[in-house]
């Protein structure tokens, strides 16, 4: 099954509410925006009833070149992760 591009989520949503497509396209790309600026400001931003998106400090590490086998030190990093929320993994799973 293919996933759902975003001119389908907007051609969906705009057909379930009295919402014209390019009013959801708007909010859609605030929302997006406002996400990115939380995460970046705070750490976190929560979509209720889907999940959160989290900036996570990873630790230095080692690991392993697959090509030579050989041992590298993997540098420490800060990565954004999306939590899904137990209501979202209930209803799906």
């Amino acid at each position: 099954m293919a996933k759902m591009t975003k001119s389908q989520i907007i051609a969906a949503l705009s057909d379930k509410t009295t919402l014209k497509k390019s009013d959801i396209s708007n909010v859609l790309e605030t929302m997006t925006a406002l996400a990115y600026d939380e995460v970046k400001k705070s750490g976190e931003f929560v979509v209720p009833g889907i999940g959160k998106l989290v900036k996570v400090h990873r630790k230095e590490r080692m690991g392993r070149n697959p090509a030579t086998g050989e041992t590298i030190k993997i540098a420490a990093k800060t990565v954004c992760k999306f939590r899904v929320a137990k209501a979202a993994k209930e209803a799906v799973l």
